[in-house]
C-alpha cells in the first residue's frame, strides 16, 4: 500500500469521471450517485500512479436513535477495481472515507452491503434482517378498506416533510433528511408523491413510489416511501394502492420501505404476499462516549451500569448514567457488568435485541440478569428500522 494515495475529489472533476468509470465496472452498471449527490457527498479515491483505482461517497448527516438525531457517516458506493482486488484495499479505503467525517463529528456509521462478512470484521453489525414485500393489487383491494374516507392528494409539501420528521424519530435508525435528501430521491427515482389527510386535513400518511413500463401490459409499480400515522392511515394507503389494479398485477415495495408494523399479517384477507430478503444495512459505533451522550433515552429510565466494549486484545470500560431521558457516560477502569464486542453493542445501541435472551444468544456477557436485562430495555422502546437508501 506503500505506493497509493488517498485523495478527496473536492475540485477535482477528472478524479469524479475516473471513479464513476471504476464503479460502472466494479457494479456492473453506472452509479448514478455519482453524480447526483454531488456537494452534499464526500468522495474520497485512491491513487496508483495518479489513476483512480478505488473510492467510495460519505454522507455526514444524522440519524435517529431513541428519538435524537445522532451524527453518522454513512457510506455508500464503496468499490476496488476489479483488476485491484484481493490486497485488502478495501479495508484501507473505508478508513479513508471515515477519517473526514469523524472530523466533522460522525460518532456512528452506516452502511448497506451484500459482503457482510467484510463489514463484520471491520466493526459493522446488522441489527435486524431486511425484506422487500411484493403484494398483488387484488389482494391488497379486497383486505383493505377506508373506513374515514382519508383524503389523498398528489404532491410533496412541507407538512409531508413534518410528518416524515416526526414518524422517523419513533424509531432507531431512520435519516433525519436534510431537504436536498427529497430532492435527490425525485430526480434519481423519477418519484410520485402522494400525501393522505386525516380529520382537519391534517397530512397523516406520505406515500412515494415509481413506476415502469412492463413489455406487454401495464406497469410495475413499486414503493419508496410508506409513511403513517395510524393504522387507519395505513389501510387507507394500501387500499389505494390496490386501486391500480387496473395497471399493476402487483404492488412492490422496495427493500426496508415498509415500517416493522403488522399491517399486512392483521389485515390481508389471504396471507400471500411473497418476499424477499435483502442485504441488511449495518450499523458501527465509533465514537462510544459520544455515541451514548447523543442517543436518546427512556425519560422514566433511571440505570446505572458499566459496560466493557472489547476488541480482540483491546478493552474500553465505561460506566453509564441513564435518568430523564439523558445518558452521562466516562471512561473507567472498573470491571464491566456487561461484555460488549464493537458488533454486538452496535446491535444493542440500535435495539437489534429485543430481549435478553436474544442478547444472550449472541453471545453478550453479563455479570447478571438484572444488568443485561435493563440494558436492553434501554434501547428497545424504538424498533430499529432504515427505510432510508443510500
Amino acid at each position: 500500500m506503500t505506493d497509493l494515495t488517498f485523495v478527496s475529489s473536492v475540485d477535482r472533476p477528472d478524479l469524479r469521471e475516473q471513479f464513476a468509470d471504476v464503479a460502472a465496472r466494479s457494479y456492473g452498471h453506472p452509479i448514478s450517485d455519482i453524480e447526483h449527490l454531488g456537494e452534499h457527498a464526500d468522495l474520497r479515491v485512491a491513487l496508483r500512479d495518479g489513476t483512480v483505482i478505488a473510492g467510495g461517497l460519505g454522507l455526514l448527516v444524522d440519524q435517529y436513535f431513541g428519538g435524537n438525531p445522532v451524527p453518522s457517516a454513512c457510506l455508500s458506493a464503496g468499490c476496488v477495481a476489479p483488476e485491484e482486488r484481493g490486497e485488502h484495499l478495501a479495508t484501507h479505503m473505508v478508513a479513508e472515507r471515515l477519517a473526514p467525517l469523524r472530523d466533522r463529528g460522525a460518532v456512528i456509521s452506516t452502511m448497506s452491503t451484500a459482503v457482510n462478512g467484510y463489514a463484520r470484521a471491520l466493526g459493522w453489525q446488522a441489527p435486524v434482517p431486511v425484506f422487500g414485500w411484493s403484494v398483488t393489487t387484488d389482494d391488497l383491494r379486497r383486505s383493505f378498506r377506508d373506513q374515514r374516507r382519508t383524503g389523498v392528494e398528489h404532491g410533496l409539501t412541507a407538512q409531508c416533510r413534518e410528518l416524515q420528521r416526526d414518524l422517523a424519530r419513533e424509531h432507531n435508525g431512520p435519516v433525519a433528511r436534510p431537504d436536498w435528501w427529497w430532492n435527490w430521491k425525485q430526480t434519481k427515482s423519477d418519484l410520485t408523491t402522494y400525501r393522505f389527510t386525516g380529520p382537519g386535513g391534517v397530512t397523516s400518511g406520505v406515500l412515494t413510489l415509481s413506476t415502469s413500463r412492463r413489455e406487454r401490459h401495464g406497469m410495475t409499480l413499486t414503493v419508496h416511501d410508506f409513511w403513517s400515522a395510524d393504522c387507519d392511515t395505513a389501510c387507507a394507503m394500501l387500499g389505494f394502492l390496490g386501486r391500480h389494479n387496473a395497471r399493476a398485477t402487483t404492488i412492490d415495495f422496495r427493500r426496508g420501505a415498509l415500517p416493522p408494523f403488522p399491517d399486512l399479517l392483521h389485515h390481508l384477507h389471504r396471507f400471500r404476499p411473497t418476499v424477499q430478503a435483502w442485504h441488511p444495512w449495518m450499523l458501527r459505533i465509533l465514537d462510544v462516549e459520544g455515541a451514548l451522550r447523543l442517543r436518546g433515552w427512556p425519560a422514566d429510565l433511571d440505570l446505572t451500569a458499566t459496560i466493557d466494549v472489547t476488541d480482540h486484545d483491546t478493552t474500553g470500560c465505561y460506566r453509564l448514567h441513564i435518568t430523564g431521558g439523558r445518558a452521562e457516560v466516562e471512561a473507567t477502569t472498573a470491571p464491566g457488568d456487561v461484555r460488549f464486542t464493537p458488533q454486538q453493542l452496535a446491535a444493542w445501541y440500535a435495539g437489534g435485541y429485543r430481549t435478553a435472551a436474544a442478547a444472550r444468544r449472541s453471545g453478550v456477557h453479563a455479570e447478571t440478569s438484572d444488568a443485561l436485562g435493563g440494558l436492553v430495555r434501554a434501547t428497545t422502546t424504538h424498533e430499529p428500522w432504515l427505510p432510508d437508501h443510500f
